[in-house]
């Protein structure tokens, strides 16, 4: 077991050396061409609830150098949601632009963000659709780096990488530097050598002709990873999902211990969900602990001590890494042992169990990440 656990360890080091290296080149790689058309675009941002930061990241949607058209269509489910107010103060400081509020109660399925989406979609005027989470901030030229993407041939979507912006203290760097130094570079790897096709809810921008093609919204409205999905429908029809050469900023707002485990094992099993043999393969990710395993079972020997040492030199060196490429930074580096041991032991957390809690509620997730009946709060 030692052997296999050092093995394991050595194989994790050249993957953080290499999804590192990868992750820094693609974004160092030229921009993306100013597009042919600016076309007209609607901009769907589902709210729900949490209001802290909500106002600053919607704000850097009302500022974007793009010459074309914008609608933005806000929506909420509940009159005494908070982030109700946050909206229509945007809409209130932005007279000028053409932003509605939508505020619908109704439900289409058990995925209340898509039935959000569902809603808002009705009020949406022009062609192009672009949605992303509540609390995606993003770069003035980011409509202009989408429009360039979603126009070049056979490009049916668009989705765009992003790392953790924390808002708050400890709990809020830790899950901000799940994204940077987990999420994002095992992303970029997994593109380059073909295993991953990532869409994520940071950014899907697709015609309507593209989502009507696809069944629209209400077919992925029992789906928890309704973004994933998406992208699937979209590679189904013989097109490409666009990943530009930019990053855009997830807020994570973890305010306890219990509700980062909460957000990562939700994510963590639905991801073994849809792809058992991809998620246990993820295990070399967590070289740092795998190390630390076969230290204890040799007794804390020298040359045990010393892997871990060097994969934790090599983890720090790919977190200063990726924090150049990116210009950001998620958190501290003598926080990356913690990180580390957190994420593999949500990793162990998540290989059992079929159940989440998402918004207040929680769901059997199926086989395929459907969502099933309600189990009560």
């Amino acid at each position: 077991m030692s052997a296999v656990l050092v093995a394991l360890a050595l194989l994790g080091g050249g993957y953080v050396v290499v999804a590192a290296a990868l992750t820094a080149r693609f974004l160092a790689g030229p921009p993306a061409p100013a597009p042919a058309a600016f076309p007209a675009v609607s901009l769907l941002k589902p709210l729900y609830r949490n209001a802290e930061g909500l106002a600053e990241a919607l704000e850097t949607f009302g500022v974007q150098d793009y010459p074309g058209e914008v609608q933005i269509v806000l929506g909420v489910r509940e009159a005494n949601d908070p982030a109700l107010a946050v909206a229509r103060a945007f809409e209130t400081r932005h007279r000028g632009m053409d932003v509605v509020v939508v505020l619908d109660p109704a439900v289409h399925g058990e995925n209340l963000k898509v039935s959000n989406l569902i809603n808002l979609a009705a009020r949406a005027r022009h062609e192009v659709l672009i949605l992303s989470d509540a609390d995606i901030a993003v770069t003035p030229g980011y409509l202009r780096s989408v429009a360039a993407a979603l126009g070049e041939p056979g490009v049916g979507a668009v989705s765009c990488l992003y790392v953790g912006a924390p808002t708050g203290g400890l709990w809020a760097r830790l899950a901000a530097m799940a994204i940077d130094y987990g999420f994002l570079p095992s992303v970029v790897l997994g593109r380059a050598i073909g295993l991953a096709h990532p869409c994520m809810g940071s950014t899907i921008a697709l015609s309507r002709d593209t989502l009507q093609r696809i069944g629209g919204f209400e077919a992925v409205r029992d789906v928890l990873a309704d973004d994933y999905e998406i992208g699937r429908a979209v590679r189904a029809l013989g097109l490409t999902v666009a990943i530009p050469r930019l990053t855009v900023a997830h807020a994570t707002h973890e305010p306890t211990f219990q509700t980062l485990l909460a957000h990562e094992i939700r994510w963590n099993r639905t991801v073994r969900l849809i792809d058992p043999a991809g998620y246990a393969g993820s295990v070399i990710t967590n070289p740092l602990p795998l190390a630390l395993l076969s230290a204890a079972s040799l007794g804390f020997g020298l040359s045990s001590l010393a892997l871990v040492f060097v994969l934790l030199g090599v983890r720090v060196a790919a977190k200063l890494a990726i924090d150049r490429a990116t210009g950001a930074r998620a958190g501290p580096s003598w926080l990356i042992p913690a990180r580390d041991v957190l994420s593999f032991g949500v990793f162990l957390a998540s290989l059992a169990g079929d159940t989440v809690d998402w918004q207040g509620r929680r769901f059997r997730v199926s086989r395929g990440g459907v969502l099933g009946p309600l189990r009560g709060i």
